[in-house]
This record gives C-alpha cells, sequence and structure tokens, in this order.
C-alpha cells in the first residue's frame, strides 16, 4: 500500500548537477517529514537532510555538515513528491541514496509540525523508506 519510489540517480561527471525524487502512494506526505539518507559501499548509512511537512516550521530544512552548500531539499505536496538537488557532484558522493517519511501527527507539542534538526539524520526515527536510487559520480 505505502510506497516511496526514489529516481533521478545515474552516471555523471564530477562538477555536475542531478535531481533526485521521492514520489509517495498510500500516504499524503502533508503529514510527513522527509529525510534524505545515502550508504556508500562499506560504510554506514549517513543522513544528509530533512525537509518539514511544513514551511510554517522553524525548522523547515536541516543538512549535515558534509553536504551544507551543495544539497538542497525541496517537496511539493500537490504531487506527494520530494526532491534533492545535487551540485558540483564529487566523487564521494557515490552512493545509493534513500528517501524517508517520518509521521507527524496533528497533536503533537508542536501542532503538527515537524521541526527538522540534527536528530532527522538519524535513521531509526523513519517509519517508511524507498529502495534507494543509485548515484555514481565518475570521469
Amino acid at each position: 500500500q505505502v510506497q516511496l519510489v526514489e529516481s533521478g540517480g545515474g552516471l555523471v561527471q564530477p562538477g555536475g548537477s542531478l535531481r533526485l525524487s521521492c514520489t509517495a502512494s498510500g500516504i499524503a506526505l502533508d503529514y510527513y517529514a522527509i529525510g534524505w539518507f545515502r550508504q556508500a559501499p562499506g560504510k554506514e548509512r549517513e543522513g544528509v537532510s530533512c525537509i518539514s511537512n511544513s514551511d510554517d516550521s522553524d525548522g523547515y530544512t536541516y543538512y549535515a555538515d558534509s553536504v551544507k552548500g551543495r544539497f538542497t531539499t525541496s517537496r511539493d505536496n500537490a504531487k506527494n513528491t520530494a526532491y534533492l538537488h545535487i551540485n558540483n557532484l564529487k566523487p564521494e558522493d557515490t552512493a545509493v541514496y534513500y528517501c524517508a517519511a517520518d509521521f507527524v501527527p496533528l497533536e503533537t507539542a508542536a501542532g503538527g509540525v515537524y521541526y527538522c534538526s540534527r536528530y532527522s539524520l538519524d535513521s531509526n526515527d523513519y517509519d517508511y523508506w524507498g529502495q534507494g536510487t543509485q548515484v555514481t559520480v565518475s570521469s
């Protein structure tokens, strides 16, 4: 019933750009924060970004230090889709990229608004995961 499907990965030269998409079905992303994660061979899964379910959030987005300035996350709730824009790709960006959804109930201390923070980069906090899309950066 619930699916998150990533797309947009592929082989790109260093310095290039990619836009990854995460399209959800079976859930309405209005009620979910979206995290992006990546995992390179032989390494632990790394949280790279978070975007809140609401632009009213004081923590609308959050980025890992390693990707700040190059990665941008956005969303289009009308399309039930979130995005990760990656600029100036480097070989060390090579990994499988995953999106994940974290449910935000209306009855919360934050009034149903998710606050993205460094804690949002913890993969254990998310309810649904996509299958991943491969990004390979090589000349």
